[in-house]
């Protein structure tokens, strides 16, 4: 940079951009892509966004318009990014149709939970290339399934859900890798014959898989703090934090902290995970402590001896150490024996239309509850007590107005003036405004029209006629591939 004139200082230089993947531009509908081996696909709507890039539906069929129910998605990334390129050499190497074919008929498994690799190829577009990468298409993720029912699943679901996810794990240990990065919103439904497969799941998302033993012997282990809490903050591996390679313990480690939020709804260390350290702290001392981590989790006294005993076996596992996956499944399906379960592959998802909790009886909400939005706060529904809306539903109610019905005197108070028990207006939760009945010392069941004002120091008394709502259906859920960012 040349020196300014004498007395000025020189110009300052501009600063760098940050480093990291970037997304592309959206490609217009239609787009036909070439793989390698000379095959094409047709772009249908886009479906996906992470860190690294869009997903799109794809069709090889190019004569027939695109349908929703294409059952092939693309990933599409600028060729300067990594995190595909990386989940690409692990397509290549591990997820060909045959290799996993023949793993599940040696394993005598009705399906495996790992996503076939299909084709990929390269693209340019107005002079900068892309790498893409074709792979089946999927339904929606377990986060959303799991957020959708209140955050927890039965222990039936939990149970079932492990033993598809230690299928799919020793698949990728014995071919040399790890995942390093499961959680609910990497787990997706299966979709086939134009629908979501409700007892399938699929652990996606490779970005993060690492080669355990890229020359034949495992890594050493080895703290690095530059390292240090790669990962999912809340699942991620007690090594993870310390900085160190991803391993089979570690995997064993997180499907654990998974399994165990599904059945408890929260962790411990999730009040704060702004502060890694925190986090890794917990975990350090609870693994240490397993009796005090279910006591954590479960503070009503619920008896999980599963999880409890599958959490001691991961604590005592070595840094190289292979894990006893026979010994994980036996104790898994004996949790499903005990709860009279005779088909380990049917998962009994909560899934839309499900209720959410005891106490809801209205069909009409029953169906909306994956989709409509938090409650107001005058929201009273049959089986809410004390008339208040409770916190996190999703139960669809109608709005109300604060604007009084024609002819309804307005009521003031003026000097001399008795005061006069009349609804009140506030704002609710979603910024409309609404009316309240003032307290009463009786559970409100249904929802009251405004009222008249009564004479001039009487006790206004709720009407008994009830609104005539028209509530909107539920939209229905549209099965597509979800990301999720890292």
């Amino acid at each position: 940079m040349p020196r300014g004139k004498a007395g000025t200082a020189a110009p300052a230089r501009k600063p760098r951009a940050p480093k990291g993947p970037k997304l592309p531009a959206p490609f217009t509908r239609g787009t036909v892509l070439q793989d390698l081996r000379k095959k094409q696909w047709k772009l249908g709507d886009e479906v996906g966004k992470g860190g690294f890039g869009l997903i799109y539906l794809a069709s090889e069929d190019l004569g027939s318009p695109m349908t929703s129910t294409a059952e092939h998605v693309i990933k599409i990334e600028p060729h300067s990014n990594g995190p595909l390129f990386c989940e690409l050499h692990f397509y290549q190497r591990v997820s060909r149709p045959e290799m996993i074919d023949n793993w599940v008929k040696s394993k005598k498994l009705k399906y495996l939970g790992v996503p076939k690799y299909i084709a990929h190829g390269m693209h340019q577009r107005d002079k900068e290339n892309y790498r893409f990468m074709i792979m089946p298409r999927f339904g929606t993720d377990l986060q959303k399934i799991f957020e959708g029912c209140g955050k927890q699943f039965s222990k039936e679901t939990v149970l079932a859900l492990g033993l598809r996810m230690l299928d799919a794990l020793e698949y990728l240990h014995e071919n040399g890798y790890v995942h390093a990065d499961i959680k609910a919103s990497n787990i997706l439904l299966g979709f086939s014959s134009k629908q979501q497969q409700p007892d399938q799941v699929y652990l996606v998302d490779y970005g993060l898989a690492l080669k355990y033993s890229p020359d034949g012997s495992h890594k050493p282990y080895k703290e690095d703090p530059r390292k240090a809490h790669d990962g999912t903050i809340e699942f991620t591996s007690t090594d993870a934090h310390k900085g160190v390679a991803p391993s089979r313990r570690g995997d064993m480690e997180i499907l654990a902290f998974c399994m165990l939020q599904w059945l408890c709804g929260k962790l411990p260390w999730e009040d704060n995970l702004l502060d890694k350290d925190y986090v890794a702290n917990s975990k350090i001392k609870y693994m240490k402590d397993i009796p005090s981590l279910t006591r954590a989790c479960f503070r009503k006294g619920e008896m999980q001896d599963e999880i409890s005993k599958f959490l001691t076996l991961v604590s005592k596992l070595g840094y190289e150490e292979k894990p006893d996956y026979n010994k994980y499944r036996a104790l898994f399906h004996e949790g499903l024996k005990k709860l009279g379960v005779k088909d380990e592959w049917k998962l009994n998802l909560p899934i839309a239309g499900a209720p959410l909790k005891k106490g809801i009886k209205r069909k009409s909400e029953l169906g909306a509850e994956a989709s409509s939005p938090k409650k107001t706060a005058v929201e009273k529904v049959r089986g809410t007590p004390k008339g208040h809306a409770t916190a996190g539903s999703r139960q669809s109610t109608p709005k109300l107005s604060a604007k009084p019905r024609q002819g309804t005197p307005k009521t003031t108070r003026g000097r001399g003036t008795p005061k006069v028990s009349s609804p009140r207006v506030h704002t609710g939760i979603n910024g409309e405004a609404v009316t309240s009945p003032r307290k009463s010392p009786t559970k409100v069941q249904t929802v009251k029209s405004p009222v008249k004002s009564p004479a001039k120091g009487s006790i206004s008394k709720p009407s008994s006629t009830r609104r005539k709502v028209k509530r909107s259906k539920a939209p229905k859920v549209d099965a597509c591939v979800q990301t999720s960012p890292r």
